[in-house]
This record gives structure tokens, sequence and C-alpha cells, in this order.
């Protein structure tokens, strides 16, 4: 596929409505959340699926917001596409995530500076052995350095990114023992296509729920109330 065929199944966008920095969230609400409360003249590119896209202003620098779903196969798609038929040159993911270490607190942010998974969708690129997908370097430092200037709570680190939300094994937990601190569903996906296409990505992350005390937020505060690390994306998009 071509710029010509754009748009594609998924994005009803044309080439030049997405901007080269989209923050992505599995939540559309939350992408609308984000354009509303923090950008000038969001634009909606995209509802297809009710996947909602919007591309504005946040200080001057023009910036996308996408919903991408749930699950490594849902921001498979739309990463890829957007790398590839897009020419997007960085995405970073805002989400929630369970911890599973036991010093983070509901409302911290975790930079994932790796991602672990259970998932076999790097298999398609046919590695020799297997493949350790991490985040860009400069989004990640600028990402501290943010952080750190406004005294948002935060850490870095490993994340999991799991194929399943209800993990009957509950094995789950024991990823915590070797320094991975919190466990979410898209990280390793959208690290993979950045790598595959020589791209950038980042995924900042939110705890939502405190898995070794048994803590748990809202859907509300899920959606709205997680501000710190929607204004780290923005600032160093």
């Amino acid at each position: 596929m071509s710029r010509e065929d754009t748009p594609t199944a998924h994005i009803a966008a044309q080439y030049d409505d997405v901007a080269k920095t989209v923050i992505m969230c599995g939540d559309p609400l939350r992408a609308k959340f984000i354009a509303e409360k923090y950008l000038t003249d969001p634009v909606l590119f995209n509802e297809v699926r009710g996947m909602l896209g919007y591309t504005g202003y946040y200080k001057g620098k023009r910036v996308s917001v996408m919903g991408h779903g749930m699950g490594i196969p849902s921001i498979g798609i739309y990463s890829y596409e957007l790398f590839n038929f897009f020419d997007v040159e960085s995405i970073i993911r805002v989400g929630t995530a369970g911890a599973l270490s036991p010093d983070m607190q509901i409302g911290d942010m975790l930079f994932a500076q790796a991602a672990c998974t259970d998932s076999d969708y790097g298999h398609q690129y046919g590695f020799p052995a297997k493949f350790a997908p991490i985040a860009s370097f400069e989004l990640l430092e600028k990402a501290a350095q943010v952080a750190r200037e406004n005294g948002f709570p935060f850490q870095v680190g490993n994340i999991y990114s799991a194929d399943v939300f209800y993990d009957e094994s509950d094995r789950q937990m024991e990823w915590g023992k070797f320094g991975v601190k919190a466990v979410e569903m898209e990280a390793a996906g959208l690290y993979i296509n950045a790598a595959a296409t020589g791209k950038k990505a980042l995924t900042i992350c939110t705890i939502s729920d405190q898995l070794v005390h048994r803590k748990y937020a809202s859907t509300e505060e899920r959606r709205s109330s997680f501000t710190n690390m929607m204004k780290v994306a923005l600032e160093i998009a």
C-alpha cells in the first residue's frame, strides 16, 4: 500500500491529516478528552470503528492523538498503518497499567524502557532468536526530564505486555521477581513496529491497579484523572 491508497481500511484520513507525532491511548474517549482539554483547534480525522483520532496544536506544535484499542493485535494494526502509510515519526502511548512492584503507587507514572511479552507478534519477522523490544531513548530521556521539572512521581523500568487480561494462572505476578514493574497489553507490539520501521516509540503508563496490595482506581479515574502522563506526552511530542 502506498500514500495514494490512503485512507486505509482502519484510518479514514488523508496523508496530511495526521501529524508526525501521535499520542495514542487504548480508550478512544481518552483521546477525545486529551484533544478537547489540551489541543488548540482539534480536528477529527478518524472515527472508523469508533477509534477516534484528532489533530490540533499544543503550544504551537502540531500533534495528533488517537485511540488504539486493547491488546497487541489492535495497537499493532494502528501503529503499523501510522508508521508505514502516514509517515508518522513518533508514537507515544499513554495508558494504564497494573503494578507488579510493591513500591509503585496508584497515580505513579512508569516510563517503559523495555517490554517483556508472552505474545508471538514478533514471529512474523522471522527473528533467529527472541527480540527484546525497547523504547526510544530520546523520548525516554525527554520524558524523565519533563517529569522531574514538574515534580511528577515516576519510575523507569521494564514492563510486561500480556496477551490476556484475565489471567487464570495468575502467574503474571512472577514477573515482579525479575524487576518488571507493571503489566499492560500493548507496549511490546508498539516497540516492535517502531523497530521494524526505524521510528520512535515510548509507552508512558499510569498505575491504575496496585496488584501486589490489591488496590484499584475507578473507571472514570482511568479515563480523565491521570493527567500527568498526558502532560508529559504533549510536552515531548
